[in-house]
């Protein structure tokens, strides 16, 4: 299937049109601090899924848990570390391009 972009960038124009805005421009500022709260809220959030996961770890050990829920907390815990990793990665490679921009 091929893609006309002159249409697809007729029919945001219109959209935008249709919204009051001109098309393509800048978006509200995000206030300051937000992306601080946002990357600590992922953090904790990462945190409280590793303490589960062992919890449910060491209650497995003590045959107070059932297998299903060890191995459903494991693998939260495993997706939500893999997410942090890949955001990390992601500011560390933006941060090293706005580093390599000329001034």
């Amino acid at each position: 299937m091929a893609v006309d972009f002159s249409r697809a960038a007729d029919a945001l124009n219109k959209a935008a049109q249709l919204g009051g805005s001109t098309g393509m421009e800048a978006r509200d500022t995000p206030a300051p601090g937000q992306f601080a709260e946002m990357v600590q809220k992922v953090a904790e959030n990462a945190i409280e899924a590793g303490e589960k996961s062992e919890q449910m770890t060491a209650a497995a050990v003590q045959d107070k848990a059932d297998l299903t829920e060890v191995v459903t907390a494991i693998s939260n815990a495993e997706v939500t570390l893999q997410t942090v990793v890949a955001v990390r990665d992601r500011i560390i490679s933006a941060y090293q391009q706005i580093l390599r921009m000329p001034i």
